[in-house]
């Protein structure tokens, strides 16, 4: 690497000036790299007068928005520690990781702070909204308030013509700091807080510069995932930011007709999703309509396949804005007849891999260098080891380590202590395979593997995968109950609602799909039973079910 995080962000403000830089979708605000600049120079007087140095931490607890974006840039070009929390959390975790984190400062929305109480978090000064634009709405002392009330003054003092390009610096960071803490969830009994420094970020933003050089200056890209998390965070706001593109923000949790708008009107070059985005569309607008009998006729005779493909194909791109150059999936992986469908019409998506722990790559491969069920190969500056002795046969879990690598769990050496060695290798609890290409697969969790009765090593996703395919079974997962495996599954009640099925036929179907499942697996790891259940899963803010809630 060969520049720091804040020289890259700072760059990129000084080549795209004039440019749009974040925008919130169909909503109030709406800033230029300059306005950012001069954003983050106001907030770094703010710091400056108020005493909030280098090194300190600052939460941020919103729904994604420009404003957010502004204040996560100025809180690290300022050299302090960003600390991203996800506003789905609940006030007692809000409060319980704000106080773990040490922050002096919370960025938030005003519903969020009239739910929360202050006074539990013993280090907090102040606390400034971002409903319209940034204002300070508590404050601890007069000092705080005095210094948030002079930043604009003492602003243009500075720069009594305006800020100018050549006018803006930023702290000179260096490759071990720490630049931000994510938690990887709520809890309040051991919280996980990694640290990540700035190396990681430079690291994976240079990756993302290198391997996707298509994105450009002016390009627009779509904010989706939750900027908490680093995914999202970096691929979908720092990377953009760093090549001059514009990110729009959709803010809340969109509904689909707001989605396919804003394709429409962005028409994003590269999109960045979970997986439960592009196998809905597929599942419920695109695989239903080549089942009905012309279009299902086509795709049996030779001569008209192609043309039914190429159809669907450009059907498909036009709804996500007919210029995709790129769809990343990750999370993690598609359901095998999604893939199957997808690489079968040469639509352009890959399945990527990574960890908070690694700010977040692991893996990546571009989407016409990657096989099926495969995630991408070892990122550059990253190694890899496979606990194996056979990697292409056997799985075995994978320890990585490199510049993207975290530098611990904040506060929680126990915890670091058991995922990561005194050498700099890190344990990702993932069992994988890898072929003669290094491309690498999946195989299922070290810590939700399932010993079978003779030893045999049983991962419950590989069983998951085969479940999902099975009609009417919208999704699943295998767990041990005393000794037996049991499929808990969640049915596709569109289609039993659509098919108006009885009761009687439900069990029939699923008692066929469990003969038919216990047929292609080994006896060691056949179901015992297959129950259903009327909710869906629980799920994490990364669409991942919460399986400790029903192991």
């Amino acid at each position: 690497m060969t520049k720091s995080l804040n020289h890259s962000l700072q760059q990129s403000i000084e080549h795209n000036w004039k440019l749009p830089a974040l925008t919130n979708f169909k909503s109030h605000g709406s800033y230029t790299f300059a306005d950012v600049a001069r954003e983050i120079e106001l907030m770094g007087i703010f710091f400056e007068k108020a005493n909030i140095k280098p090194g300190d931490k600052i939460a941020l607890c919103a729904n994604n928005s420009a404003q957010w974006a502004v204040a996560f840039f100025a809180i690290i070009s300022q050299g302090c520690v960003a600390v991203p929390l996800l506003h789905e959390f609940t006030p007692a975790d809000l409060e319980n990781l704000i106080e773990h984190s040490d922050s002096v400062l919370l960025f938030t929305e005003k519903n969020i702070l009239n739910r929360i109480d202050v006074t539990k978090m013993s280090k907090l000064r102040g606390v400034i909204t971002l409903n319209d634009g940034f204002e300070l709405s508590w404050n601890s002392s007069e000092e705080i308030l005095k210094s948030w009330e002079e930043r604009i003054t003492a602003f243009d003092e500075r720069y009594p013509g305006g800020i100018t390009k050549k006018s803006i610096r930023f702290s000179q960071d260096k490759p071990d700091e720490l630049v931000l803490i994510n938690y990887t969830s709520g809890s309040t009994g051991n919280p996980k807080g990694v640290m990540v420094p700035r190396r990681a970020l430079m690291s994976n933003l240079q990756f993302a510069q290198d391997l996707m050089p298509y994105l450009k200056k002016g390009d627009g890209i779509l904010s989706i995932l939750p900027m908490a998390h680093m995914y999202g965070l970096l691929v979908e706001v720092i990377f953009p930011f760093s090549v001059g593109a514009h990110t729009r923000f959709l803010g809340r949790v969109p509904s689909p007709k707001i989605l396919l708008d804003a394709f429409a009107e962005v028409r994003p070059k590269l999109i960045i999703t979970v997986p439960l985005v592009i196998e809905k569309i597929i599942l419920t607008r695109v695989l239903p309509q080549l089942t009905k009998p012309l279009p299902k006729l086509m795709m049996k005779t030779p001569g008209l396949r192609g043309v039914i493909e190429k159809k669907v194909l450009k059907t498909l791109l036009d709804v996500f804005g007919g210029n995709l150059h790129e769809m990343i999936i990750g999370g993690s992986g598609l359901m095998p007849s999604v893939e199957k469908f997808l690489r079968k019409i040469h639509f352009p998506f890959t399945v990527g891999y990574g960890m908070t722990e690694c700010a977040p790559l692991i893996a990546y491969a571009p989407w016409n260098d990657r096989r099926a069920g495969s995630c991408g190969r070892i990122v550059h500056r990253m190694n890899g080891r496979i606990e194996s002795p056979d990697p292409v046969n056997i799985p075995g879990e994978l320890s990585v380590k490199g510049d993207n690598v975290m530098l611990g769990y904040y506060r929680n050496p126990e915890a670091t202590a058991q995922i990561l060695d005194k050498d700099g290798w890190m344990r990702t609890g993932d069992m994988v395979q890898q072929d003669e290409t290094g491309l690498l697969y999946i195989r299922g969790r070290s810590k939700t593997m399932i010993l079978g009765p003779s030893g045999q090593n049983i991962y419950p996703e590989e069983i998951e995968a085969l479940l999902n395919r099975k009609p009417l079974i919208s999704e699943s997962i295998v767990v041990s109950r005393d000794g037996k495996l049991v499929a808990l599954v969640y049915p596709d009640e569109e289609k039993i609602a659509n098919d108006n099925l009885s009761a009687d036929e439900i069990k029939k179907v699923m008692d066929t799909n469990l003969k038919e499942i216990n047929e292609a697996l080994p006896n060691y790891s056949k179901l015992s039973s297959l129950e259903l259940r009327e909710e869906p899963f629980e799920k994490t803010p990364k669409h991942s079910i919460k399986r400790y809630k029903y192991s």
